[in-house]
């Protein structure tokens, strides 16, 4: 038995578009096919759809799933537009971080990369819309978390085979929270001489033959992305062209329909037509039905309903689309065509005849003066890369090094954005600088006084110590400043002066890990490691290191926190209840101290705290510092204009 109306109509009305026909049987279909296709369809656009233009020429998007060409594509069409800034604000590729290099016309830039899309809408607050690249697998996931996002307002989805189920909870979420989805299964959008997602209209080549770097005046919708290149030519030759273009996707839940385009479309002055290329299939059209008998639209619209040849075949045939497939005679490209005839849209008698209607109707509206043709503009000459071309004034090469932390360009060079006057003005010392340099971006004062501290205390440790003996054995060699310094600083190492960030890192992880001193130092015994940043050669536990004391006692004034010191500080407690030489030395109190100054300043996250420590820039510190005492060993040893050293037979033991 059939269901009656009753049933269905309460769940037709709360569905609005995405009313399961693929769920329903044959008969069912057709038992409810006699209903209002409003009731099926009803095109209850969101606030965002009705408003009218959803592109400008300062739109920016976030790119997800790095795809190099459809970028450059994008910049290329920004770059033959006029545009100031890229279109493209950022890229999430999962899992990785840094820049890509592209160009936009000549000058190559770098885009950020980021590894999340909360993180990537963060740093770009200004970028409302999002493209999507991933496949059908993630596609849902990664669309519904940018739909989530308060920054986003259009999410473009590029993959065909979204299950249908993810595609309504897209489409629902997006309408109840006033945001538009274009796709799934479509190539995206453009307005002409504004903005165009991804491989929207081709290369720059069609791009230029459809008049697409400058507006026309009109607006078109269609299902296939592929025809819509096509209509984009079809267009631009027998009108000025368009000014907006979307393919809202073959599947058979768009997240958008073709009226709710066309109603934005009515909505935006410089759009005077519409053209819309729909298919069979689904009954998205039978809303433009309704929206032109009901007087909604009050520009011509000429349409044409591909898949006329379907009735040529004996049984029902899906076509390249998922939505391309009559599900009944309403669903037929001739039922829309007619439909669409009878509610006064412009209505060609074949495809072959669409162009003409197209043509006709345009050049009524400049004849009744409603429409004033663009005036043509040459647009540039986009570069050609280096693989298709090697001509002057063609090529653009690529540059071999990406820096973050100054630029030389300009009338004064700048640490990390602060320009050095800047830095003169405000009385920064070094420890500012190297903030700048080092963790681009300027620290408290407590920070950049404690790095001060570091230099200062670890500049020397006398003329025994390995580094300063080979400097001073070059220098008495008769080398020059910079070979003298290099011999003292390949000695820096693991057993000299660079344990700071070893110390740093074992004290993170035994702390973070909760281990007690015991577990921490027997777990270390076990392994056979030496704790680094226990131990001196000299030093006890009744003669501590004064420099050692100095930065506790700063840290202590000044830092709001000092956990990771204070573990250190009872590790050094258990460690000299073992042997008196096991005290906590300079590398262990700067690498714990460095720690608290990370965690505690609430400038760093966690990620950027391991990140610190696993590139080395801890041991920077003491190669930074013993550098300049290194240099005073060069500069002594050649005023005292000291003879080559050799060092004394009887302090070598001969042995066979």
């Amino acid at each position: 038995m059939k269901p009656s109306f009753p049933f269905y109509y309460p769940f037709l009305v709360s569905s609005c578009l995405v009313f399961p026909f693929s769920f329903l049987l044959r008969g069912e279909r057709e038992a409810i096919s006699s209903f209002p296709s409003y009731f099926l369809f009803s095109s209850l656009c969101a606030e965002a759809m009705a408003t009218g233009q959803l592109f400008s020429r300062t739109t920016q998007a976030l790119f997800y799933n790095y795809k190099q060409l459809p970028i450059q594509r994008m910049l290329d069409f920004d770059f033959l537009c006029g545009r100031e800034t890229p279109s493209v604000a950022g890229i999430i590729n999962p899992g990785a971080e840094g820049f890509q290099k592209l160009f936009f016309g000549q000058e190559e830039i770098a885009i950020p990369v980021h590894s999340t899309i909360e993180a990537a809408c963060a740093a770009h607050p200004t970028a409302d819309v999002f493209i999507n690249f991933a496949s059908f697998r993630s596609a849902a996931a990664s669309s519904m978390s940018a739909l989530k996002q308060p920054t986003i307002r259009v999410v473009a989805i590029i993959a065909e085979g979204v299950p249908e189920s993810d595609t309504k909870q897209l489409i629902a979420y997006a309408r109840s929270n006033n945001k538009v989805v274009i796709g799934p299964a479509t190539v995206g959008g453009i307005q002409a001489g504004a903005f165009k997602i991804g491989d929207t209209a081709g290369t720059i080549d069609n791009i230029v033959q459809c008049k697409l770097y400058r507006p026309g005046s009109v607006g078109f919708v269609s299902k296939s992305g592929g025809m819509s290149n096509e209509m984009y030519n079809t267009i631009a030759r027998v009108t000025d062209g368009i000014y907006e273009g979307i393919a809202i996707g073959g599947d058979v839940f768009p997240g958008s329909t073709l009226s709710d385009h066309i109603l934005r479309f009515n909505n935006i002055p410089q759009i005077k037509m519409m053209v819309v290329l729909g298919e069979l299939g689904g009954r998205d059209e039978y809303s433009l039905v309704e929206a032109l008998k009901q007087g909604k639209v009050n520009k011509p619209v000429v349409a044409w309903v591909s898949g006329t040849c379907a009735r040529l075949f004996k049984s029902e045939v899906q076509f390249g689309h998922a939505g391309a497939k009559s599900g009944g005679e309403m669903e037929s490209a001739q039922a829309k065509n007619q439909a669409l005839k009878e509610a006064g849209a412009v209505v060609p008698t074949s495809y072959e005849a669409f162009e003409d209607a197209i043509k006709e109707t345009f050049e009524k509206l400049v004849e009744e003066g409603k429409i004033t043709p663009v005036k043509e503009v040459k647009p540039p000459q986009i570069p050609e890369d280096l693989n298709s071309a090697i001509k002057s004034g063609k090529v653009r090469a690529p540059t071999h090094i990406i820096s973050t932390i100054s630029d030389d360009r300009g009338e004064e060079p700048c640490y990390a954005g602060v320009p050095m006057s800047s830095i003169v003005e405000q009385g920064f010392g070094v420890g500012d600088v190297i903030s700048l340099l080092w963790f681009k971006r300027s620290l408290p004062r407590y920070c950049t006084k404690f790095i001060e501290i570091c230099i200062m205390l670890c500049a020397d440790h006398g003329p025994c110590v390995s580094g300063a003996h080979n400097t001073i054995v070059t220098a008495r060699a008769g080398k020059d400043l910079v070979s003298s310094l290099v011999s003292g600083l390949l000695t820096i190492g693991p057993r000299f002066g660079g344990a700071i960030d070893d110390a740093a890192r074992y004290f993170k992880d035994a702390y973070d890990r909760g281990l007690t001193p015991y577990e921490f130092v027997e777990s270390m015994k076990k392994k056979g490691i030496r704790v680094p940043g226990i131990g001196h050669r000299i030093k006890r536990g009744d003669n501590r290191d004064k420099r050692v004391e100095l930065l506790q006692l700063f840290a202590r004034t000044n830092f709001p926190s000092v956990k990771y010191m204070e573990y250190a500080v009872q590790v050094e407690t258990y460690t000299l209840s073992k042997a008196n030489n096991l005290v906590l030395n300079v590398d262990g109190a700067i690498g714990s101290l460095f720690l608290d100054l990370l965690a505690g300043s609430g400038m760093f996250t966690k990620q950027e705290i391991d990140e610190i420590i696993e590139i080395g820039y801890l041991n920077g510190l003491f190669v930074l510092a013993r550098s300049i005492g290194l240099i005073g060993h060069t500069f002594d040893q050649k005023r005292l204009k000291q003879p080559l050293y050799r060092h004394p037979w009887e302090d070598v033991l001969y042995t066979k």
